[in-house]
């Protein structure tokens, strides 16, 4: 018997030290951007900005593809109680508890917009991107911000999760972790077809 199936199942299993706060980073970004009133600046920062922008929105949606391997993971596992769920009893806000997927969509539809304004390029998200940001934000109200959530078996997936083979997902969330790049776990198809 491992320790885990002792003492329970982890909520994080170790993203925290390589999430940031999406919507504070990009707007941080953008207040930077704006600052200048000359356009050609404005430009130009943007141009410094746009691939560090796209880092941190591909690590914060390799997150919530990591969040949805995590819970199929551990809702597949024998009924054990689950650790270190800071949202545990907490009143339940929805507008709060997804108020950062929200900023995600927004985000998408947003910066397509600015890549051609600043750069003169189109840039369009994939389909599955949007997809799982939609998914994720999902999960979330299913879950009530996981305000009840006590045991894994009171997890709560999305019907287009896959949970089959889940067991994989933790291998590779393991290595996402020691590479300290989530977004490698959007690589890994998560969806049923």
């Amino acid at each position: 018997m491992t320790t885990d199936q002792l003492e329970g199942l982890e909520f994080d299993p170790g993203f925290a030290p390589y999430i940031l706060a999406f919507r504070g980073a990009v707007e941080y970004l953008y207040f930077d951007i704006n600052k200048f009133k000359n356009l050609s600046q404005k430009k130009m920062r943007f141009r410094q900005y746009h691939k560090k922008i796209l880092d941190i929105f591909y690590n914060n949606t390799g997150f919530y593809a990591g969040c949805l391997m995590w819970a199929a993971y551990i809702k597949t596992q024998p009924k054990q109680k689950i650790l270190s769920n800071h949202c545990y009893g907490k009143p339940y806000n929805e507008e709060e508890n997804i108020a950062e997927t929200k900023f995600c969509t927004e985000f998408t539809k947003l910066f397509p917009k600015d890549m051609n304004y600043f750069l003169g390029e189109s840039f369009e998200f994939e389909p599955a991107i949007l997809k799982l940001i939609e998914t994720y934000e999902n999960f979330l109200i299913l879950n009530k911000g996981f305000t009840e959530t006590e045991y894994n078996t009171d997890i709560v997936l999305p019907h287009c999760i896959k949970t089959e083979n889940a067991e994989e997902y933790k291998a590779i969330i393991d290595k996402a972790l020691k590479d300290e790049k989530l977004s490698e776990l959007l690589e890994t198809p998560i969806f049923q077809e």
